[in-house]
């Protein structure tokens, strides 16, 4: 298929009805793939507690269960090794490659994740199915796109298909999953793209439904309505669990650091320290490992006492950042929600045991905290409330859900905290830059040098109020170099731009540019539509 300049303008021009079918194959493929994985999963958790309860008390058989527990890191070490893309939560890749800063093959990443998240599941470690469902639902959509030979721009557009299907066939979330995506990999929004999206997330929602069951993720009971006199308890819910999120953060990049560190470990050594450790805790605190799932069920049948949540949050959240710095195939957003869970428990104990409020609330607080938690450290609000919502089966928290998410992510934006995500591209960048040996500067001033790379790219972006583009003339714009701007619509009207058109808030501009230069030029027109300097 031709991918010339003609022509990738000319099938764009098709994108909303070709886009619907080809969402319906992604949603598909990559709710298949997602619905296996997660199967795989379930059978890692049933044999992970049997191996448990099968060494407890036998010395012999638990330094059995210790070796074979090496053994695991060090095929784990191989993949990751073999296929570094597959490393960490895996929703910075799909991120960087839908922005055109990464690149991921699909025929190596999709088999490697899948059996390293499942290794690592079944040998303990903190991490959660998300991140990896997301990446194999992306590479399902990249799959998808090369087997039928489409070009760049439709590849991230189906790329983000499979994201919102992965998300969506992990958590029975297809609304999450479709603002997720957009919210968080693709950063934008088009009618063409919120179609496909919707459709692929719903497709793959339904099928592993109809094999899986349609119950909710989290299955506690929710049926009181928090009174609004005790709604000033959600802007110190809110406060804390903006503070806890950019500490979370903080914590899981400095993680990173840490094992990066000493120069004799490498991929391997790591893991082994990250199994090792999920080892020990299996002997004596075997409630932390895995997702955590578990954690919710004891916590909202009130099996926990205040001592007990506390101390479980401690051990949960170095032992996730142990895992997850470790480089283990493996996500946090499952193990973030179990962790703000916890926060809430602690929170509403704490108001049961001191100042009177009813008990019946506790479970209340556990959902907030979830929703609050996943925004301070992701910054998504929006697919925070909707997740939480979906997962829980209740809606009847909207409110209170919107409250305790808006404090938590004015709080972590003001102290500074980047978004988890965010700073992981930026972490996964940097380290390639620097093992190519190849500086940012370096860098910048190679895609503006002229030369053209690889397929023509497709991208669109929103004129912000107050940006520098609005009220001024296309011809009085610095536009970056290696870039064309090929269409502009305004309220729902497509317009030709020409030097003396003058930019208005809302247009939607639609660039081109090379495929090896999508990601520098990304940056520049995001700065330019949306900042006012």
């Amino acid at each position: 298929m031709k991918k010339d300049t003609s022509n990738t303008i000319k099938r764009a021009q098709r994108f909303p009805v070709i886009l619907i079918g080809e969402g319906l194959l992604v949603g598909a493929v990559s709710g298949l793939v997602v619905m296996f994985y997660r199967i795989a999963l379930t059978y890692a958790g049933e044999w992970l507690n049997e191996i448990l309860a099968f060494i407890k008390g036998h010395p012999l058989r638990i330094l059995v269960w210790f070796a074979v527990l090496i053994l695991l890191a060090l095929i784990v070490g191989r993949l990751v090794k073999w296929e570094p893309m597959i490393s960490g939560s895996g929703i910075p890749q799909v991120e960087g490659e839908v922005l055109g800063k990464l690149k991921e093959d699909w025929k190596r990443v999709l088999p490697a994740k899948f059996i390293g998240g499942f290794l690592c599941l079944f040998g303990g470690l903190s991490l959660g199915r998300e991140g990896p469902s997301i990446q194999l639902g992306a590479m399902g959509g990249q799959g998808v796109s090369r087997l039928l030979d489409r070009g760049k721009t439709e590849e991230r557009y189906l790329m983000t298909c499979g994201a919102s299907a992965g998300l969506a066939a992990a958590f029975h979330a297809p609304l999450a999953g479709m603002m997720f995506a957009l919210e968080e990999i693709h950063k934008g929004f088009s009618v063409s793209l919120l179609v496909s999206v919707m459709t692929a997330s719903v497709t793959a929602d339904y099928i592993c439904s109809h094999i899986m069951g349609i119950d909710p993720v989290f299955q506690f009971e929710l049926d009181r309505f928090l009174p609004q006199e005790l709604y000033w308890t959600l802007l110190l819910l809110g406060v804390l669990l903006g503070l806890m999120g950019a500490l979370y953060n903080k914590v899981m990049t400095k993680a990173q650091d840490l094992y990066k560190k000493p120069e004799f470990l490498n991929e391997t050594s790591r893991l082994v320290i990250a199994f090792l450790a999920a080892g020990v805790l299996g002997l004596l605190m075997p409630s932390v490992l895995g997702s955590g799932s578990n954690l919710i069920v004891s916590l909202t049948d009130g099996e926990m006492v205040l001592t007990l949540v506390l101390l479980t949050f401690v051990v949960k959240f170095l032992f996730s950042a142990v895992s997850f710095g470790s480089g283990a195939p493996g996500g946090i957003f499952f193990p973030l929600l179990i962790l703000g869970a916890l926060i809430g428990g602690a929170f509403a104990m704490v108001g049961v045991e001191f100042f009177g409020m009813d008990p019946g609330y506790i479970n209340n607080f556990v959902l907030l905290s979830m929703a609050g938690f996943f925004t301070a450290i992701v910054r998504a609000p929006i697919t925070g409330i909707i997740l939480l919502f979906e997962m829980s089966g209740s809606v009847s928290q909207m409110l209170s859900l919107a409250i305790v998410s808006v404090v938590a992510y004015i709080t972590a934006t003001l102290v500074k905290s980047e978004p988890i995500y965010e700073s992981l591209l930026n972490r996964l960048i940097a380290g390639q830059e620097k093992a190519s040996g190849t500086g940012k500067a370096e860098n910048a001033g190679r895609k503006t040098s002229g030369s053209a790379g690889g397929q023509k790219v497709l991208s669109e972006f929103v004129i912000m109020s107050g940006s520098v583009l609005e009220d001024r003339t296309v011809m009085e714009i610095h536009w970056p170099k290696n870039c064309l701007l090929v269409a502009l619509e305004r309220d729902g009207k497509e317009i030709i731009p020409r030097g003396k058109t003058r930019l208005m808030a809302g247009d939607r501009l639609t660039v081109m540019t090379d495929e090896r230069d999508a990601g520098y030029i990304h940056d520049k027109l995001e700065n330019l539509c949306y900042t006012s300097f």
